[in-house]
């Protein structure tokens, strides 16, 4: 998936598009975005925030943003910023009926990542990227050049934070963009709904046996799946499962058939996205001879996922218990 894996594409030459820049440099690097200040005083400013080895200090809230991927666009909703987005783009799948109307009113400014172009003409001051892809330096996206320009930008921490607990990153980018828009009291109101609703599906798979679970994302060679660092290996753990694959030490990774065959998975958790349809991806899968012996295709055990579910984004708590749901059958009803 190449919005989750920066392309080797030849650098794009960028239009000398001027722009009038809220910005000034600090000594230590860092940048200090400036804005409304007298009404930004009562939420906290200015806030300093080190976001993926970039830190910037906000004088106060941006007020023009662009999203580039669906997670982060659903984050910017359900903490009632629409009012700040000027353009979004990057769908994987269709955003939850809770944003639909919110959602219809940003404009769409590209169906996959925007050229550089396209991002300076919506005169954004920040721009908030859900996977590495989005700041693809050859793309001419890159968080230097967005900041030449006097636009701030945010990577979401999944894409750069390792050896954690997922969760808790995710309450920390919750957090942060509610801190970074003056808006913690939503953050933190949702923190503590999502801890909530963890903790609700926890005690119904308290005495539950783990079930071994392959991911199975795309691929045709090899599969591409869930690894062990990011939030979706954890999603599984905590909706009664245990990753085949959690030994590879990064979010997403392809891993050999012969592999998949050795570790035995009981049910297979297709993600849902794009081109390839669910029906698809498992006709491939149940007619491959190489997998007839796996425990998964012999009782034609699966489980079905949006990918926006299984990213570090505001449906993970209750992703969770849809998930418990399909590996532990009946058993997860209160």
């Amino acid at each position: 998936m190449s919005r989750r894996t920066p392309a080797l594409i030849a650098a794009a030459v960028l239009l000398p598009l001027a722009l009038t820049a809220c910005s000034s440099s600090s000594s230590d690097g860092a940048t200090t975005a400036t804005g409304d200040k007298a009404a930004a005083k009562s939420d906290g400013f200015p806030y300093t925030v080190k976001n993926c080895g970039v830190t910037t200090t906000f004088e106060a809230p941006p007020k023009r943003v662009v999203t580039m991927n669906q997670h982060v666009t659903e984050i910017m909703l359900e903490l009632g910023l629409k009012k700040s987005l000027v353009g979004t783009a990057y769908l994987d799948d269709q955003v939850l009926p809770k944003y639909a109307e919110d959602y219809a009113s940003v404009p769409v400014i590209a169906k996959e990542y925007p050229s550089y172009e396209q991002v300076l003409a919506t005169d954004p001051d920040f721009v908030y990227g859900g996977y590495g892809s989005a700041f693809t330096a050859g793309d001419g996206r890159s968080r230097e050049a967005l900041r030449k320009s006097g636009i701030e930008s945010r990577l979401n921490t999944e894409s750069c934070t390792k050896g954690d607990q997922p969760m808790d990153t995710l309450y920390e980018e919750i957090r942060e963009v509610g801190r970074t828009f003056g808006v913690t009291d939503r953050a933190e109101a949702w923190i503590k709904q999502a801890k909530a609703d963890n903790a609700a599906t926890a005690k119904k798979l308290a005495d539950l046996k783990p079930v071994p679970v392959f991911v199975y994302d795309s691929g045709d060679k090899t599969a591409f799946t869930a690894g062990g660092e990011g939030i979706g290996n954890e999603l599984i753990e905590r909706a009664g499962g245990t990753n085949v694959f959690a030994d590879l030490d990064k979010p997403f990774g392809d891993a050999s058939w012969e592999n998949v065959v050795a570790r035995k998975p009981e049910v297979i958790v297709i993600y849902d996205y794009g081109a390839t349809t669910v029906e698809q991806k498992k006709k491939r899968l149940l007619t491959d001879p190489a997998l007839a012996d796996v425990p998964a295709i012999k009782n034609k055990r699966f489980a079905v996922m949006p990918l926006s579910d299984a990213v570090l984004g505001v449906r993970v708590p209750a992703a969770v218990d849809k998930l418990a749901a399909q590996l532990h059958p009946g058993a997860t009803t209160p």
